[in-house]
């Protein structure tokens, strides 16, 4: 293809410029190869700080349990005591409908405050 026993520049010129072209497409590569390592390192720090973030979530809700058993606790005790108003107001409603005027229990008061 290329004769260069006739001319030695030409062929010094022809394996400058093939140096030259093999060391664009060297770069080339190499730069995509670091471009992709760079995109990959982001992802990777993008994941790991959802992660983080998803970690301290979970964490701050964990701290919250021994709060909600407490609350849990009080709750129960609000309903137990609820129960037993509603049990009284029932027995008053009970006694209240089979007593129209009641001097029994108006008497018994009576002796009671008395006594």
């Amino acid at each position: 293809m290329f004769d260069f026993t006739a001319s030695p520049a030409a062929a010094g010129e022809f394996i400058w410029w093939t140096t030259m072209m093999l060391g664009l497409v060297v770069a080339a590569v190499v730069s995509l190869l670091l471009w992709l390592i760079h995109k990959t390192a982001v992802d990777i720090d993008n994941t790991a700080s959802d992660i983080w973030d998803t970690g301290q979530r979970v964490a701050n809700n964990t701290i919250h349990i021994p709060i909600l058993y407490r609350i849990n606790s009080g709750a129960e005790q609000i309903l137990a005591t609820a129960l037993q108003i509603n049990n009284g107001a029932a027995g008053i409603e009970v006694h209240a409908n089979g007593c129209p005027g009641c001097p029994g229990c108006m008497i018994d008061h009576a002796k009671q405050e008395a006594g």
